[in-house]
């Protein structure tokens, strides 16, 4: 099946031209059938539905740009709409980005997939020695090495602490798994994958991406640093759905950890990304990577369950290969990778075996719209039965937050509200501390208890009951993942010993020794 390029569509005056030459232009012979005819109104009526504010996206098919599109607005409340070249933070899409960069090497012949990091990075330690050892690139590309899904994050986010400091650190994080045994989401992983550019060409990640991937390529438009996103009028503004209402945020600056999330781009760029991934690494006749490089990229390194979606795709297999989620739907192997930072969510898609790319990016956290934009596109792209995405998406977030509900009725049931703190409240005042995460502290504050780690995780507490405390996160996006209790330790000897507190995996904190 082949579909005939549309014409790249703007709004407003562009618009209103091409209608009028499409009226005036002669009738063709036989109407041809468009798959993405009316994708326009069924983004427009999911966004609704989503409470999405804005959406850029760009679909590729045969090497042809067949619709590049922007849709709402990058703020609410303003006159701003989404247009093909504003700018969305993508997040964990910059996956690949950086394992393509490290292919770059590979077929320099300066590294190869299996080399030890320690002989790059020497320092680099895990928690357990011969795990060390025998670390490779492509463990670190691949999320096999053994550690809980998002491991030590709360090193890089809201921290001061440089890429250097967050891996030195990261040897006292506990695998929970076998080496290359389970699957584990690690960004810490990325973050030592940056490093190794310094260490074998001498040029930071930023720098390496930008002139051996970004220039060549024309993406022009993208951007791994916020800081330069504050010339640029046309960037997207972040919205979290708080309470039931969507408000704009902050842009967050993951500066310490680029690597693995640090591109900022566009629906422009990013179908030249597209179209240089689905032609194996060459873009408009260059061979930027070979294609045998490129591959690598592409095959499974460790098997795993899949994402939430995973049941209503029917798939039946999902891994990660260098950079890419991999899997299959309706016979066709998916490569797919999304991304998610405070207040924007991504996803990028390619179906190799129909020549077809998608990228969907918005500005609102959380939202599953992207995923079912990028659906509803493959169903009609190739010609697949058509399931109604949006309907059953939102038929899971209900029953999502129907479960939530139900959670907190049984939790406040459990509860026993006579059950007494065991301690005076400034029993529970001090500092504490942890070898991987350093320091916290708990601070008397109106009357109550806070919990301060950095400036993203700060956290009021309530008494629940004994010397177990609810936790509200004062950062809504830290609200949506981190944990809803905090509970203290008594040591027995009528004081406070530790605390236990879950950012995205549980940490206990020894409280400092009384002068």
């Amino acid at each position: 099946m082949s579909i005939t390029p549309r014409p790249l569509r703007g709004r407003g005056l562009g618009a209103v031209a091409a209608v009028l030459a499409t009226a005036l232009a002669p009738a063709p012979a036989a109407a041809q059938f468009d798959p993405l005819d009316g994708l326009d109104h069924f983004i427009l009526s999911g966004m609704e539905d989503w409470g999405v504010p804005g959406l850029a996206i760009a679909v590729v098919r045969n090497d042809s740009v067949v619709y590049l599109e922007g849709f709402g607005t990058r703020r609410l409340g303003k006159d701003a709409p989404v247009t093909p070249h504003t700018l969305f933070a993508v997040s964990s899409c910059t996956k690949a980005v950086t394992a393509t960069a490290l292919a770059l090497l590979v077929q320099q012949g300066k590294l190869d997939w299996d080399d030890p990091v320690s002989r790059y990075l020497p320092s680099f330690a895990l928690y357990d020695p011969w795990v060390t050892r025998h670390l490779t690139v492509r463990d670190l590309l691949s999320h096999r090495t053994g550690y809980a899904g998002w491991a030590a994050d709360h090193l890089w986010q809201g921290s001061t602490l440089t890429p250097e400091e967050i891996l030195h650190r990261f040897r006292y994080q506990q695998p929970v798994h076998g080496f290359r045994s389970a699957y584990g989401y690690s960004n810490i992983m990325y973050i030592a994958a940056g490093q190794l550019f310094p260490a074998i060409v001498g040029e930071d990640w930023a720098s390496f991406v930008t002139h051996r991937l970004l220039e060549p390529l024309g993406m022009e438009e993208s951007t791994l640093s916020i800081t330069a996103l504050e010339k640029p009028p046309d960037v997207a503004v972040p919205h979290i759905a708080i309470e039931g209402a969507v408000k704009p945020v902050a842009r967050y600056d993951p500066w310490n950890a680029a690597p693995a999330m640090g591109m900022n781009t566009s629906a422009t760029d990013m179908a030249t990304w597209l179209r240089f991934n689905l032609a194996n690494g060459v873009f408009e006749g260059d061979t930027l990577v070979q294609p045998k490089v490129m591959a690598a990229l592409w095959q499974p390194q460790i098997w795993w369950e899949g994402p939430g979606d995973a049941g209503l795709e029917e798939r039946r297999f999902s891994a990660y290969g260098l950079g890419w989620d991999v899997f299959d739907y309706q016979g066709r192997t998916v490569l797919r990778h999304s991304g998610s930072i405070d207040g924007m969510v991504s996803l990028v898609t390619m179906v190799p075996e129909e020549n077809l790319g998608i990228v969907v990016m918005t500005n609102l956290v959380p939202s599953e719209f992207p995923t079912v934009v990028t659906n509803h596109v493959m169903d009609r792209v190739a010609g697949l039965p058509t399931h109604d995405w949006n309907e059953l998406f939102l038929e899971r977030r209900d029953e999502d937050l129907s479960k939530l509900r139900q959670e907190e009725w049984y939790w406040e049931k459990a509860r026993d509200k006579k059950a007494k703190r065991t301690l005076p409240l400034d029993a529970y005042v001090g500092e504490y501390h942890d070898s991987l995460s350093g320091w916290a502290r708990v601070t008397r504050e109106n009357g109550g208890l806070v919990f301060h780690y950095n400036d993203k995780y700060v956290a009021d507490l309530t008494h629940w009951q004994h010397d177990v405390y609810m936790v509200r996160w004062r950062d809504p996006y830290v609200r949506l993942w981190a944990g809803r209790t905090l509970l203290f330790v008594p040591d027995g000897k009528g004081r406070i010993g530790a605390l236990k507190v879950a950012f995205d995996n549980e940490i206990e904190f020894t409280k400092a020794a009384h002068p």
